[in-house]
C-alpha cells in the first residue's frame, strides 16, 4: 500500500493519523473508492464531483480545491504504478480537541490509499455470492444521506459482520419500510424477464458510480433498466441478480437466506453486462501515464 498523506506518498506502514482527528474521533469526513482498469483511473471526473458535493453538504474546505485532488489521485496511481488497483480517497475535519463541534477543527485534513483488492474471492465470481438479510435496518436520508460516502460506516460494517457470522459473503440491508435499499458494500441488481430492477437512492440506494455505469451499458446492449422499489419477494422471483460496486466490481448472486436465485448460477444477462464492463472500463478511465 502506498499513501498520499500531508503533500508526499509514502509506504502505508509509515503513513501516521493523529489520534486527534476527528475522522478517527467523530467519522467526520467523506471518502471515495475509485478503481484503475488497464492504467486508467475509472471514471475519475465522476468521482471527483461526488466527492465534492459530499465535501459541500458537509461544509468541508477540501485542501486547494477539487483540482488539486484530481492532481493528487492522478499521483498516487503513477506512483504505485499498477495495472489494476483500488484507490480510497478520503478527507476529514482534521485535527481538533475532544468534543464533536467542527468549528474547532481549524484545517481539514486529506488522504489518500492505494493497494489491490478483492472483496469477493475469485471463485465467488464465477460461482456466485450468497446473501442473507441483515437485521439491521439502513437509516433514513433524513438521518444519514446514502448519497454522502461519509466515514460512518458502522451501518454497513455490523451488517456485514452479521452475514460472515452467519456463513455469507454479503449482507443484504433493507430500509424502514422494509425494502431493499443496497447490500453493506455494493448496490443490487435484480434481472426478472430480461429487465433490471435495481432501488432509487430514496430507498436508501449509494449513487454508484459502477451502478451508473451498468445502467449506461445495459440501455447500450438493449436491455430495460427500470430505479423502483424492490423487496426481498423480487429477489426470490428473480431470474437473476448481481451487485456493483467500486471495490466489488461485478458479482453475481448465487442466493438469498438459503433460497437458490433462478437456477443458481450467473446468467445470461450478468455474463454479457459483465463481458461489456470488463470490455469497456479501461475506455472509461483517465491514464495516469
Amino acid at each position: 500500500m502506498r499513501v498520499w498523506i500531508g503533500g508526499r506518498i509514502v509506504d502505508g506502514a509509515d503513513a501516521r493519523v493523529p489520534v486527534t482527528d476527528h475522522g478517527l474521533l467523530y467519522g467526520d469526513g467523506i471518502f471515495e473508492g475509485i478503481r484503475i482498469y488497464g492504467r486508467r483511473v475509472f471514471r475519475l471526473e465522476a468521482h471527483m464531483e461526488r466527492f465534492a458535493a459530499a465535501a459541500k453538504a458537509l461544509a468541508l474546505e477540501l485542501p486547494g480545491g477539487i483540482s488539486a485532488t484530481r492532481q493528487i489521485v492522478l499521483d498516487v496511481a503513477r506512483d504505485f504504478g499498477a495495472d489494476e488497483a483500488y484507490i480510497r480517497l478520503i478527507a476529514t475535519r482534521g485535527d481538533g480537541p475532544l468534543g464533536i463541534d467542527p468549528t474547532t477543527c481549524p484545517e481539514p485534513r486529506l488522504l489518500c490509499l492505494i493497494d489491490r483488492i478483492a472483496v469477493y474471492p475469485e471463485e465467488k465470481q464465477r460461482v456466485g455470492v450468497d446473501v442473507v438479510t441483515s437485521s439491521l435496518r439502513r437509516p433514513p436520508a433524513d438521518v444519514l444521506d446514502p448519497r454522502v460516502k461519509s466515514l460512518n460506516y458502522l451501518n454497513n460494517a455490523l451488517a456485514k459482520l452479521e452475514a460472515r457470522q452467519r456463513g455469507a459473503d454479503e449482507a443484504l440491508l433493507l430500509n424502514a419500510a422494509g425494502m431493499i435499499a443496497e447490500a453493506a458494500v455494493a448496490n443490487v441488481f435484480v434481472v426478472r424477464a430480461g429487465v433490471l430492477l435495481t432501488p432509487p437512492s430514496t430507498d436508501g440506494a449509494l449513487e454508484g458510480i459502477t451502478r451508473a455505469t451498468l445502467m449506461e451499458l445495459a440501455g447500450s446492449l438493449g436491455f430495460t433498466v427500470i430505479e423502483k422499489t424492490i423487496g426481498r419477494f423480487d429477489l426470490f422471483a428473480a431470474d437473476e441478480a448481481f451487485l456493483t460496486g467500486s471495490g466489488a466490481g461485478v458479482v453475481p448472486v448465487r442466493s438469498l437466506d438459503g433460497r437458490l436465485i433462478g437456477s443458481g448460477v450467473p446468467g445470461p444477462v450478468y455474463d454479457k453486462l459483465r463481458a461489456a464492463f470488463i470490455a469497456t472500463a479501461p475506455s472509461m478511465g483517465v491514464p495516469f501515464d
